[in-house]
C-alpha cells in the first residue's frame, strides 16, 4: 500500500486526512500550526504530525503527499516533493505560474512520478453521469454552459474568488467542450479587500459554435452550486446543493418554429442515474490507483495547466477589462 503524508490539515486538508486514512494509506501529517496538528492527532490516535512539511517530503518511509496549503505555496511544495521522488496529489490550482506549472510537468514526468491535481468535481459521481450522457448525445449538439459557485464564505484575502472558486467549473466546462476556448473576458469588484476580487463573472467563447460562462462569489446569502448545459436537443442541470434525484436533471425542452414565430415545447424534468459515493473518497482512490498502475491521473499535470491557462487568461481580462484571445 502507498504510503502517504498530507500537508495542510486545516479547512480542506482534513478532509483529505480522513479519506487517506479511510483508505488505509495515511501515514503522517504536516502542519504549521499547532492547533491542526493537535486536532488530527485527538482524532487519529497515534498519527504522525510534523511542523516542517520538508521532515515528510525528505522521509524515505513516504511514497506520496498531498498538498493542501495555500495556493501561493502549491508550486514550490509540489517541486520540492517531486526532487524527493514522491508522487504528489495537489490541491487545485497546481500553482499560480503557468510557466512554473509546466516545469512541474516536466519534473513529474523526469521523475516518473504520478502528479495529480485535485479538480474533484471531475469525480464526483453526477458529473460523471452528465458528461456521459452528453458524450453519448442525450442533448445533441453543446450550445451554451453557465456555471454558479456562490456562497457567504469562506472570504480569503490571498487569492480572489477567481482563483478559489471557478478552478472548479473551468475543469468541468473543459472537459465536456473537449477544448480551449479562443477567447475570454472577466469582470469583477474587490469590496472587502483592495485587489482581492470578492466575486466575478467570466465569459468564454469556443470557436464559432458554442459558449460559457462563470459567476463567482463569496458575498452571496445562500449557497448556489450549479452546472447548466444547454445542447441542440436539450439541457441537463446538476445542482451540487441539491440530493437525490434532484441534483442531475435532463429536460427536453425543445424549441422550434410556427412561420416565423419561435415556439417553445417544455418537458418535464426526468431525473439522471448516478452512483453513490463522496466524490473526495473516489479521488482519493484514482491517486492511488494511479500510483499503484503507473498511468497518468484524469486529473493530471497537463489537465491542470488548461485549467491554469484559463484561469491565467481571466485574470489578465480582469486586469486590463479588454477581452484576451488564447
Amino acid at each position: 500500500m502507498t504510503r502517504i503524508a498530507v500537508i495542510g490539515a486545516g479547512y480542506w486538508g482534513k478532509n483529505l486526512v480522513r479519506n487517506f486514512h479511510g483508505l488505509g494509506a495515511l501515514t503522517a501529517i504536516a502542519d504549521t500550526l499547532d492547533a491542526n496538528r493537535a486536532a488530527m492527532q485527538a482524532a487519529y490516535p497515534g498519527l504522525r504530525a510534523e511542523a516542517d512539511p520538508a521532515v515528510v517530503i525528505n522521509d524515505p518511509a513516504i511514497d506520496a503527499v498531498a498538498i493542501a496549503t495555500p495556493a501561493a505555496t502549491h508550486g514550490a511544495l509540489t517541486a520540492q516533493a517531486l526532487r524527493a521522488g514522491k508522487h504528489v496529489f495537489v490541491e487545485k490550482p497546481l500553482c499560480l505560474d503557468l510557466a512554473e506549472a509546466q516545469a512541474l510537468a516536466d519534473l513529474a514526468k523526469a521523475k516518473n512520478r504520478v502528479l495529480m491535481v485535485g479538480h474533484m468535481l471531475l469525480y464526483h459521481p453526477a458529473f460523471v453521469a452528465l458528461r456521459n450522457a452528453v458524450r453519448k448525445g442525450a442533448i445533441g449538439d453543446l450550445r451554451y454552459i453557465y456555471s454558479t459557485r456562490l456562497s457567504l464564505g469562506k472570504i480569503r484575502r490571498e487569492e480572489n474568488a477567481l482563483w478559489s472558486f471557478a478552478p472548479h467549473d473551468v475543469s468541468m466546462i473543459l472537459q465536456l467542450m473537449g477544448e480551449l476556448p479562443s477567447k475570454v473576458s472577466a469582470q469583477g469588484q474587490a469590496f472587502l479587500s483592495a485587489g482581492v476580487a470578492d466575486s466575478t463573472l467570466s465569459h468564454m467563447t469556443f470557436g464559432e459554435r458554442a459558449q460559457a460562462h462563470i459567476f463567482v462569489s463569496w458575498l452571496h446569502p445562500y449557497k448556489d452550486q450549479r452546472l447548466v448545459v444547454v445542447g441542440s436537443g436539450g439541457m441537463i442541470v446538476f445542482n451540487d446543493v441539491a440530493a437525490g434525484p434532484e441534483k442531475l436533471q435532463l429536460y427536453r425542452h425543445a424549441v422550434g418554429w410556427d412561420g416565423d414565430l419561435p415556439t417553445v415545447n417544455k418537458a418535464e424534468a426526468e431525473a439522471l442515474t448516478y452512483d453513490a459515493g463522496e466524490p473526495l473518497n473516489a479521488e482519493c482512490r484514482h491517486f492511488l490507483t494511479c500510483i499503484a498502475e503507473g498511468r497518468a491521473p484524469d486529473s493530471d499535470a497537463d489537465e491542470g495547466i488548461r485549467v491554469l491557462t484559463v484561469l491565467d487568461a481571466c485574470q489578465r481580462a480582469l486586469n486590463s477589462g479588454l477581452p484576451v484571445t488564447l
